[in-house]
C-alpha cells in the first residue's frame, strides 16, 4: 500500500486553494512530498472555471464582485462551478500517475469509489456515472475534474452539503430570461445534497470522507509544509490572481 499525507479540512480563498494544489504537485513530482489527500472549503464563496473556459462567458463578474465572491481559473478542465462557503466539502488527491489506473475513466472511478464508500457510511446510496459524476438516484451530489502533468495526477472535486440554486444562478452567467421558477425547479430535481438526504453535519461528511480515502492506503496525518505554503503564496501573486491567468490574455 502507498503512503499518503492526509491534510484535514481547512478554509482558504479560491486563489490559495488552486495554488496549493499546484505547489503540492510540484513537490510530489520532485519527491519532496509524499502523495497528498487534502480537504478544504472556500472562504469567501467562489466560482472556479475550467481551464478552457472564458471567464466572462461563465461568471457574472459584477454580481460576483458585489457579493464578495472570488472567481478563479482552474488548471483542470470541465465547467464552471459555484463553491458555496457553507455548502460543500472539496477534496484534492495528488500523487504520481503510477499510483492510479492509466485509463482516465478507470482512474475517475477508482478515486470516486472512496467517495461512494464515505456516502454509504452516512446512509446515502450513490453511484458513479462516467465520466466524473456521483449521483443519488438521478440527482448529482458530487463532481470531479482531473489533470495529469509531468507524471503527477491531480483530481479535485466537491461533495455537496447544501445547495442554494438561486444564489448560484445569480453568480454564474445565466441570463435573466433563463432564471425562471421552471429552471430553478428543474435544477433542484437534478441536484441533491447531504442536508436533503441525511441529518449528518458537515463534520460528519468530512470524517466520512477521511475514512473513505484512507481505505487501502497508509495514512500519515499532516499539515501543509512551510515550503508548500510559501510556494502557494508565490503562485497566488504570480499566477492565480493575475488577469493573464484568469482571462487567458
Amino acid at each position: 500500500m502507498s503512503i499518503f499525507r492526509m491534510i484535514p479540512f481547512q478554509y482558504f480563498d479560491a486563489f490559495t486553494n488552486m495554488a496549493l494544489d499546484e505547489a503540492i504537485m510540484e513537490r510530489v513530482r520532485t519527491g519532496e512530498s509524499l502523495p497528498v489527500i487534502r480537504f478544504y472549503g472556500w472562504q469567501p464563496s467562489a466560482v472556479s472555471i475550467g481551464f478552457f473556459q472564458g471567464i466572462r462567458d461563465e461568471a457574472n463578474l459584477a454580481e460576483a464582485r458585489a457579493a464578495g465572491v472570488n472567481v478563479v481559473r482552474r488548471q483542470t478542465g470541465g465547467g464552471a462551478v459555484y463553491h458555496d462557503q457553507f455548502g460543500e466539502v472539496t477534496y484534492s488527491i495528488i500523487g504520481r500517475e503510477d499510483l492510479f489506473p492509466r485509463n482516465i475513466l478507470k482512474s475517475y472511478q477508482f478515486i470516486c469509489d472512496d467517495i461512494l464508500f464515505a456516502l454509504q457510511t452516512l446512509g446515502v446510496n450513490a453511484r458513479f456515472v462516467p465520466i466524473n459524476d456521483i449521483l443519488v438516484g438521478e440527482q448529482k451530489i458530487s463532481g470531479s475534474a482531473q489533470t495529469r502533468r509531468n507524471g503527477v495526477l491531480l483530481q479535485h472535486g466537491t461533495v455537496l452539503y447544501n445547495v442554494d440554486v438561486e444564489r448560484m444562478f445569480a453568480i454564474l452567467n445565466v441570463s435573466q430570461e433563463k432564471i425562471s421558477d421552471k429552471l430553478v425547479k428543474s435544477v433542484k430535481k437534478r441536484v441533491t445534497c447531504m442536508s436533503d438526504l441525511t441529518k449528518s453535519s458537515m463534520s460528519d461528511l468530512i470524517h466520512a470522507l477521511e475514512i473513505g480515502f484512507s481505505r487501502n492506503r497508509i495514512i500519515e496525518s499532516a499539515s501543509y509544509s512551510q515550503g508548500e505554503l510559501e510556494r502557494a503564496q508565490q503562485l497566488v501573486k504570480e499566477k492565480y490572481l493575475t488577469e493573464t491567468w484568469n482571462f487567458r490574455l
